[in-house]
């Protein structure tokens, strides 16, 4: 437009020129065809700066958006943005300067928006007297989301009560990131149609399943199952029970009870001593009936074991007694009243107790081996009695959900693929897809805590396990149940957080069954498949994800009860019980997850104040592995994966 304008005047101009010189002519014509070719070339590279200004922009309200935590924001989340933004545009580079760039939010850090200007220093132009250019562009980016589902399995064992820095524990910390976590998700869903689901599996050496099964299908839980455990052994003693009674002995006694008196009352006549009121009227009767005599009998055992049948006869009688009383000086006045009395006559017949021997049975030690339980009402959570208690008494229980994984083989490893799945074949527990097939190989286990025990023999003092048949000696087993898993589910936040609160640590860290139960519960071909499958409102795909946190290594343990029993004895991920016992374990552990990630269910990892192991890396998908050290990085952990749950976009 510039160089148009310059080319007009010089034509008018020439246009009024009568000299006919051909000269200013051809001059006029150099100029303008200078300020064409000129201005061309700046609006060129006008073009290509406000095109770096404008990605630089893009670029920079991006890294902005995807820097907002759950402190919105901050100056942290402002310099992210900045840097970018420097990185993008250097304008050096670009022969501009003043360059500034300025990101906002209106939105407390959901929406970031932007406004960047530069100055070009124009080349061919400032022949012409323009020395600069001015651009500017503007730029937002925000956070919105599709449909998720997100299964969070978490560490619950008892590391997890480790406090971190003195003012809060592990597990505290965990909780405080699934909160913000929760909330970035939450914000990024505000305004759309997107459904967005969870699901949990809290796991420690065992994971809390049973309500899932038992209302899915009750068959998918065996109605009998072998338990390490114990049963009492009886042995036949003689003793002396009572056989009657010896004849009595008989005796007798008396006694006398319930005397009582009316009032008394004054006799006509007033005397002058004592002596005078005393002349024979004053004297007390005999005693006399007073009514019906009867009797009462009663049988009892006294100290001596003997039985004493006591028979009272009671006999009621009566007089008139009389006194002298002095009433004032050298006058006496005689009284009388009637007294009662109760004479007692007791009849004793005391009998000394028979005795017979008899041979009965009796508690005579205990018995520790593999035995069988009926299962039919525990694994419907109704009381079920069991005759373990001291000295073989029945003992109540009532389960509490956690289980004891179908049958498996203790292979040295596994491994998956899609094409031939699982390998070896034969580990019922690793199939995260396939439901029991009516036989109790297929059907999972209600894990029968208090029952459990393993068997002991002495040997120079100290305590060792044996793999005997039987033994008379034996410890009770730990038994560990987390918080009760939760299928997929639209939850507000108050339903989030308090499942968050309700999360207890205790037991030992077993990875495998961990994702073995998150892969399940997330399947979208397994038994739970209609709900995982369960499709959103708005008719679009759903993408899936797990969460596996831990804050530790592999470490099982041989002599807990767990979901693969008592490991030395039930030997079902090792031949004798502890060889290899944490390398067999983590074998499992990565098949799973191979198998969850064939699923399309994108796996990530964090490891929480501990090391991110070679398993934990393999078993999450690329890119999604972590390492916090500290809360503040266990926070930022969740908030990365929250913004790839979500979808971070330009949208100026």
């Amino acid at each position: 437009m510039l160089v148009a304008r310059q080319f007009s005047c010089a034509v008018r101009k020439a246009a009024r020129d009568s000299s006919g010189n051909i000269m200013p002519m051809s001059a006029i014509a150099l100029i303008a065809l200078a300020g064409m070719i000129g201005g061309g070339v700046d609006m060129s590279r006008a073009y290509m700066v406000k095109n770096r200004l404008q990605n630089a922009c893009d670029a920079g309200v991006l890294a902005g958006r995807r820097a907002v935590s759950d402190e919105g924001f901050d100056e942290e989340a402002e310099a992210q943005a900045n840097a970018y933004f420097g990185t993008n545009f250097d304008e050096s580079d670009q022969d501009a300067e003043g360059t500034s760039f300025v990101p906002t939010t209106t939105e407390n850090g959901n929406r970031v928006d932007g406004t960047a200007s530069t100055t070009l220093k124009t080349v061919v132009m400032s022949l012409f007297g323009y020395q600069e250019m001015p651009i500017s562009v503007s730029c937002s980016a925000s956070m919105s989301i599709g449909n998720s589902d997100v299964m969070m399995v978490l560490d619950t064992t008892g590391s997890m009560n480790f406090s971190l820095d003195g003012s809060q524990t592990r597990l505290e910390a965990l909780q405080d990131a699934m909160k913000a976590f929760f909330d970035t998700v939450d914000a990024a869903s505000q305004g759309t149609n997107a459904r967005i689901r969870y699901g949990f599996v809290p796991y420690s050496s065992s994971v809390n399943v049973g309500q899932l099964l038992y209302d899915l299908n009750p068959s998918y839980l065996v109605d009998s199952m072998w338990i390490q455990s114990r049963e009492p052994v009886t042995k036949n003693v003689d003793v002396q029970v009572a056989d009657g009674w010896e004849d009595p002995v008989y005796s007798t006694g008396t006694g006398t009870g319930n005397y009582t008196g009316e009032s008394w009352i004054d006799l006509k006549g007033s005397y002058r001593t004592s002596r005078d009121c005393d002349d024979g009227t004053s004297d007390n009767s005999n005693w006399v009936s007073n009514g019906q005599t009867y009797q009462t009998s009663k049988e009892e055992i006294n100290g001596q074991g003997q039985k004493v049948v006591t028979t009272t006869t009671v006999y009621p009688i009566k007089r008139t007694e009389y006194q002298c009383i002095e009433k004032s000086r050298r006058n006496f006045w005689a009284q009388k009243r009637t007294a009662t009395l109760d004479y007692y006559y007791h009849e004793y017949a005391i009998s000394d107790p028979k005795y017979k021997t008899v041979t009965t049975t009796a508690f005579g030690h205990w018995r520790y081996a593999n035995l069988q339980f009926d299962t039919s009402a525990f694994k419907a959570f109704s009381s079920a009695s069991t005759p373990t208690g001291t000295d073989g008494a029945l003992e109540a229980w009532t389960w509490k959900g956690c289980i004891e994984e179908r049958r498996s083989t203790p292979a040295a490893s596994f491994s998956f693929n899609t094409l031939l799945g699982m390998s070896p074949s034969g580990a019922h527990d690793l199939d995260i897809d396939a439901p029991p097939d009516g036989s109790d190989d297929t059907a999972w286990r209600p894990m029968w805590r208090g029952i459990s025990y393993y068997r002991t023999v002495k040997s120079g003092g100290r305590t060792y396990l044996t793999n005997a048949a039987e033994t008379q000696t034996g410890v009770k087993t730990n038994t560990y149940c987390p918080l009760a898993a939760r299928l997929l589910e639209e939850m507000d936040e108050g339903e989030f957080d308090a499942y968050a609160d309700s999360l207890t640590p205790d037991g030992a860290t077993y990875h495998d069954i961990g994702m073995i139960w998150g892969a399940r519960l997330a399947s979208p071909t397994g038994i739970f498949e209609d709900n995982v499958m369960e499709a959103p409102a708005n008719g679009g795909a759903v993408a899936r994800h797990i969460i596996f946190m831990t804050d530790g290594e592999m470490a099982p343990n041989y002599d807990i009860q767990s979901s693969y029993g008592i490991e030395w004895h039930d030997r079902r991920v090792t031949e004798n019980g502890y060889s290899d016992q944490k390398a067999r374990h983590n074998s499992r552990f990565l098949a799973v997850c191979a198998a969850a990630k064939a699923k399309g269910i994108r796996v990530w990892v964090i490891a929480f104040a501990s090391d991110l192991t070679s398993q934990l890396t393999q078993c999450a998908s690329t890119d999604s592995s972590f390492t916090a050290k500290n809360a503040t990085q266990l926070n930022a952990a969740f908030q990365e994966i929250a913004k790839n749950v979500g979808e971070l976009r330009v949208v100026q």
